[in-house]
């Protein structure tokens, strides 16, 4: 019973602690008073619940919304910060990698999420011989809704 309710223990002790040091006006923390903070609030709960109850399943969502968080309060702040959409391929491939450290399960889509990631956004320094890959990427970039659709019915159909 004690492991069920620590992961609600672990969100309103995170917001909690938000909304005490945005009360508290603590100068030094005032980039991070925005939604995006409860974003990477709720991540880190999932994972650290993950972690102290062995229940593994939390640390993809909580890999993912981490990375979210950690991703848009960049965007909104930091003006060295890359805003670009394979940022969030790079965080779901990286959600992969960090299940497979306790699941043994998922390092292979991980790795190519990843590697495809670096490849999207490093993409626009690429020498001449690989201007083949930006065919690829434009074509990604107008048909990924159908690539989605394809990937679900994988999923569906598989065992």
């Amino acid at each position: 019973m004690k492991k069920q309710n620590s992961l609600l223990a672990y969100i309103l002790i995170g917001i909690g602690i938000y909304f005490l040091l945005r009360e508290l006006k603590v100068p030094i923390l005032t980039d991070f008073y925005s939604w995006q903070t409860l974003l990477i609030i709720i991540g880190l709960a999932l994972l650290i619940h993950s972690y102290t109850a062995k229940h593994y399943q939390n640390l993809f969502a909580g890999t993912i919304v981490l990375g979210l968080g950690i991703h848009l309060h960049g965007v909104q702040h930091y003006t060295f910060w890359i805003d670009h959409w394979g940022v969030y391929v790079l965080i779901i491939g990286l959600a992969f990698i960090v299940r497979h450290t306790k699941t043994k399960k998922g390092i292979l889509p991980g790795i190519l999420l990843v590697l495809l990631a670096v490849l999207l956004i490093f993409s626009i320094n690429l020498p001449g011989y690989f201007d083949w890959i930006y065919d690829i990427i434009n074509l990604l970039e107008r048909f990924w809704p159908v690539v989605l659709v394809i990937i679900g019915i994988y999923l569906l159909r598989k065992k």
